[in-house]
């Protein structure tokens, strides 16, 4: 625990630091930009609304001191072809339900799917067709906060880095989200050459996440569905 200058505690929290290895994977790997997703048994790749296959951006293993989601494999896929800012849809001071798959004006659903799997011992068969697939490791360290703003960075756990002011929601479960992961903003996911290119990214070879923006995902602790995870965007 630490005081900040009004006096006020703060908790240091575990924290594991995302690094990208260049090596290109040839062979499934839990923790991996692109690859081989490891889904739940019945757990189909998911579908943009637009019918097309999301690519898949990055996948790991939540370490198990990362409270309450330890123990989770948290993969998060994006559509190659549609690419806007979240925008949260409430009702009754809460998400609506299936907020997942819930319309984002001007479209009929989501263009994403963050999931979290409990039993995901095997990879699909066929690897991500347009990132390259990277190793990740996850670098421990204590996320001391500064106010109510954690480390900048590309982690898992520890406190969110708000770019702009804390958001909070809760779940159509009624649970209160919890942060889980942090992608900043401008972090690019390189793909294969002569795929069409994604549009709004920064580079016609690669993608990103929400327009580019500083990303959080805030998951539902009480596992109502796999996909009851909302991503914050700030710039």
């Amino acid at each position: 625990m630490i005081e900040d200058d009004a006096g006020k505690v703060r908790a240091a929290l575990p924290a594991y630091m995302i690094e990208i290895g260049t090596e290109p994977l040839d062979r499934p790997a839990r923790n991996s930009v692109g690859g081989w997703p490891f889904l739940d048994d019945g757990q189909e790749w998911p579908r943009c609304f637009c019918g097309e296959r999301m690519a898949l951006f990055f996948q790991l293993d939540v370490p198990a001191d990362v409270e309450p989601f330890g123990g989770d494999h948290l993969l998060v896929f994006h559509c190659g072809a549609h690419n806007e800012a979240s925008d949260p849809v409430t009702a009754d001071g809460r998400l609506v339900p299936r907020y997942w798959a819930a319309p984002q004006p001007p479209y009929p659903g989501t263009f994403w799917r963050v999931l979290r799997q409990r039993d995901a011992a095997r990879p699909t068969t066929e690897p991500e067709p347009a990132v390259r697939a990277l190793p990740l490791t996850l670098r421990p360290f204590v996320d001391t906060p500064d106010g109510e703003r954690g480390a900048q960075g590309f982690k898992v756990g520890g406190t969110p880095s708000w770019a702009q002011f804390p958001e909070h929601y809760r779940c159509a479960c009624g649970a209160e989200l919890l942060f889980v992961c942090q992608v900043p903003e401008g972090w690019e996911f390189d793909v294969r050459p002569g795929l069409p290119e994604q549009p709004y990214t920064l580079g016609s070879d690669s993608y990103v996440l929400f327009l580019a923006n500083e990303v959080y995902l805030l998951a539902c602790p009480a596992r109502c569905d796999p996909a009851a995870v909302w991503p914050v965007n700030q710039n």
